[in-house]
């Protein structure tokens, strides 16, 4: 039965995923497929990648440098996350934490990583032919978030974060076969989204790409559906989810070491606490 991995996106919200998945790592839980949503995607790379508590160090330790987020950054490169910064000075093989290419090539798991066409609005799936040593645009377009991210290039076409056109996506986990998946939220159990807020914002800001305001504008119907779908499956015994279990408050722009440290051991004991549970759904016993 192939089982597949699926990581929300959702910013600096994203530092519970990495705790979540941290545990999967020290405990060999493992899947056959696993797709990442803006965020998640970076998450899941380094999870692929075998390489534990790298999440964790962009979280509670890179993200404290001036050039990982924040307004001067918007100012100066057109992207609140600094997404050249994250994605290849930090990342590259040069870099001061670098991504084991090597080793999530090697990881026979099917890796997907989501982002939305710019011109079409529609979800785009890259895979690890679309990834090469140093080359992470697959991963920056995943995570560009509009109006606070310009958009991101891949083989000469533009796209903006994964989010906007397919948050969770379950549907296209079944369409490559899997049949039992484990999705890890950023968000807290019983969570849905409302319309999304500063409509005048984005619809001028975004004046060039129809389709993506067309897609933020139904975002939330989109995300609602999908969570219900999500939760129906889960009382089917078809999915098993993760969601943040303590009341951290948390910005999915904003960086607090403290926060995010917590929000990291909250991912932890929550996996910690279900993988017995884990292992037996997957049939790892």
């Amino acid at each position: 039965m192939k089982t597949g991995l699926i990581v929300e996106g959702g910013g600096m919200k994203c530092a519970y995923s990495a705790g979540v998945l941290d545990v999967f790592m020290e405990n060999d839980i493992n899947f056959d497929y696993v797709s990442g949503v803006s965020a998640g995607s970076a998450c899941a790379a380094s999870y692929l990648a075998g390489q534990r508590e790298r999440n964790r160090r962009f979280y509670s330790i890179h993200s404290m440098s001036k050039k990982y987020a924040g307004v001067e950054n918007l100012l100066k490169t057109g992207s609140f996350f600094g997404l050249d910064y994250i994605y290849s000075t930090l990342t590259d093989s040069d870099g001061a934490d670098p991504l084991d290419f090597p080793a999530l090539m090697a990881n026979p798991a099917e890796f997907e990583v989501v982002a939305t066409d710019a011109l079409t609005g529609h979800a785009v799936y890259f895979n690890k032919n679309d990834m090469s040593q140093d080359h992470y645009e697959a991963i920056k377009a995943s995570c560009a978030l509009p109006v606070m991210s310009n958009p991101q290039v891949v083989n000469g076409r533009e796209y903006f974060d994964g989010g906007v056109s397919d948050s969770i996506p379950i549907q296209r986990a079944y369409e490559r076969g899997v049949r039992k998946a484990v999705i890890i939220f950023s968000k807290p159990e019983g969570y849905l989204m409302e319309p999304q807020p500063h409509r005048f914002i984005y619809t001028f800001a975004l004046h060039k790409y129809p389709a993506v305001i067309y897609r933020l504008n139904h975002r939330h119907e989109f995300y609602n559906r999908q969570i219900t779908k999500a939760r129906k499956l889960r009382d089917a015994g078809r999915v098993l989810t993760f969601s943040p279990s303590s009341d951290i408050k948390v910005d999915t722009y904003k960086v607090d070491q403290d926060v995010m440290e917590a929000l990291y051991q909250n991912g932890r004991q929550d996996a910690e606490a279900r993988v017995s549970e884990l292992k037996n759904f997957l049939g790892l016993n």
